[in-house]
């Protein structure tokens, strides 16, 4: 009896084992990930794979759509009619527009000129240095989330996106250990304006200062956030020193040269990540700040914007913007109010976005400090 007991038990036994054997072949056939131990083999050297990159699709645009935002944004006077008969004097030939720019067509997943980016600028440590360090964070979001608002009802046919510019490279007074007058942020800070951004569907732009150092030092230490799809960059000639001063004893300077790098690195981060078009924020308000505009390069993968950053009363704030970013023309503009520095003389007030959409060129960019 035990006998056979036994052997009922090794026949169930086998009878499992080809089971089981044949279950697991099903398997492997099937759905041979279930298989797969994260390692590859190299003459018998086990190998750790890297996780594959995902291919993001991005959301193509019609280019006659772009080309009208495009016109849209010129905001160029109606032509000159006809003369009425052969008889009236003929017409002085009025000068080409300047606007639009006539550049190459943006990658698909491109924000301008679809929407309208509002940001709020500053540094978390500071609360003099803009919007962004100034309230607290919920409350910062909220008044943000409210020029948003304004933006968006006033020019429904752009529709606002909330934006925080951080400033991630900070020009100072003293040389700090490198003597290079600039003081980088550490990245907790920068994962935080990343987690704000977030809770109102917002991108994110990393300003740097460079101060005496150079952006071929400080845009490789920042590559960890901008290789990320929602992270844009911002870089401020005023304090970029050339000479034996430092910043804030002089306004310093980005040549055509320093822009075309910075615009050249941030495009091979989008190709190297699959990532949508960079946009590029410089801030300017005098002639010497940005030099050899015409030299400045347009690329699919990255959005130029020239932000116009004097501060003053309006009639001074309007003056800067058609002396220094109308007649040089590279891409887009953009618009920087101060809540304080603008409104420093009685009885003047910001300019509303009914008011700055009669510009010409019409900014897709605005800022607030």
């Amino acid at each position: 009896m035990k006998e056979r007991i036994k052997k009922t038990i090794k026949s169930n036994h086998f009878l499992l084992a080809i089971a089981l054997l044949f279950f697991a072949s099903i398997l492997f056939f099937a759905v041979p990930e279930f298989f797969s131990s994260g390692f590859s083999y190299e003459n018998g050297v086990p190998q750790k794979e890297e996780p594959k990159k995902k291919t993001i699709v991005y959301s193509p645009y019609d280019k006659l759509i772009y080309d009208a935002k495009l016109l849209e944004l010129a905001n160029n006077p109606p032509p000159t009619p006809p003369p009425a008969t052969q008889d009236t004097a003929p017409q002085t030939p009025s000068k080409p527009n300047l606007w639009p720019v006539k550049t190459a067509y943006p990658n698909a997943g491109a924000i301008l000129p679809f929407k309208r980016v509002v940001a709020y600028y500053g540094n978390l440590y500071s609360k003099k240095m803009g919007a962004l360090g100034e309230y607290p964070e919920d409350e910062m979001l909220s008044r943000l989330m409210s020029e948003v608002t304004k933006w968006s009802t006033a020019d429904p046919k752009t529709p606002a996106l909330p934006a925080l510019h951080y400033i991630a490279v900070v020009a100072q007074a003293s040389p700090g250990e490198r003597g290079l007058y600039r003081s980088r942020m550490p990245g907790s800070e920068i994962e935080k304006v990343l987690k704000m951004a977030e809770k109102i569907n917002g991108i994110v732009f990393l300003d740097v200062q460079v101060g005496l150092s150079n952006l071929q030092a400080e845009l490789p230490a920042l590559e960890k956030y901008l290789s990320l799809p929602q992270v844009h960059l911002g870089i401020d000639p005023e304090f970029s020193i050339k000479t034996d001063s430092r910043p804030g004893k002089i306004i310093g300077t980005f040549d055509a040269v320093d822009i075309n790098y910075a615009t050249n690195y941030l495009a091979k981060l989008v190709k190297e990540n699959n990532l949508p078009p960079k946009i590029f924020v410089i801030h300017r308000f005098t002639q010497k700040m940005v030099t050899n505009y015409k030299l400045i390069k347009q690329l699919p993968e990255v959005q130029i914007v020239m932000d116009m950053d004097g501060w003053g009363p309006k009639a001074k704030k309007i003056g800067t913007y058609k002396s220094f970013i109308y007649p040089e023309p590279v891409q887009f503009t953009g618009f920087k109010l101060f809540y304080k520095n603008d409104t420093l003389e009685l009885g003047t007030v910001l300019f509303s976005p009914e008011e700055l959409l009669k510009l010409r060129p019409i900014p897709i960019y605005i800022q607030y400090q």
